[in-house]
């Protein structure tokens, strides 16, 4: 890396600190910003300042926007009467590409960790219990994943709302144990969806 030119050198080190990307993807990819017509690297730079100021988290469900409303709150054709409750806006996202459900979102923001220092005060659970008090809400379906603090999420939070007049649901069989939502393919996910049961 030290042949480099420092602009160059500061360009790599800068792209290696995002997760996933080496130090010789980092190179090849500063390397293809610096071939790359200026303007393409002036949209890049732009499209990421403008993600710095414009993304902010939904104000109902908690999922990344835009604006106050995620696409998905804001659709009037959803089904309010269904909520999904997943750990992290990936996961919303994978469960929005296999089609198979048409309600409402709650992103929790984590999952339950005691040690990790996670308590319930600490992912959005209060919030989730404030959504249930118009009394639209007519069925959660319990979406964490299906590791140790996903099961004990959902366990956890099957009892806390068995005082609330709605059916709690779990998705079934197909996601594997120990897996990351994000990373199970839509048709899996999608059977999973529709055959979910009772906690």
């Amino acid at each position: 890396m030290n042949y480099y030119p420092a602009s160059i050198q500061n360009v790599i080190k800068n792209i290696s600190r995002l997760p996933g990307i080496g130090e010789k993807t980092a190179e090849r990819l500063a390397l293809h910003i610096l071939k790359a017509p200026r303007i393409e690297a002036e949209h890049l730079a732009r499209s990421i300042v403008e993600l710095k100021d414009k993304i902010r988290l939904c104000t109902s469900c908690f999922a990344l926007s835009d604006s106050d409303l995620c696409s998905i709150c804001s659709d009037p054709a959803r089904d309010k009467s269904l909520l999904c409750v997943v750990e992290q806006p990936a996961d919303m996202v994978s469960v929005e590409k296999s089609g198979a459900f048409r309600g409402l979102y709650h992103i929790l923001s984590g999952v339950l960790s005691p040690m990790n220092g996670v308590g319930p005060n600490d992912i959005k659970i209060r919030e989730l219990i404030s959504r249930l008090k118009d009394g639209r809400v007519k069925e959660i379906v319990l979406a964490t994943g299906t590791n140790v603090e996903g099961e004990a999420t959902a366990s956890y939070l099957a009892q806390l709302l068995e005082k609330f007049p709605v059916k709690v649901t779990r998705i079934a069989s197909g996601v594997p144990m120990g897996g990351d939502l994000k990373y199970v393919d839509q048709v899996t996910l999608k059977r999973a969806m529709e055959t979910r049961h009772s906690v």
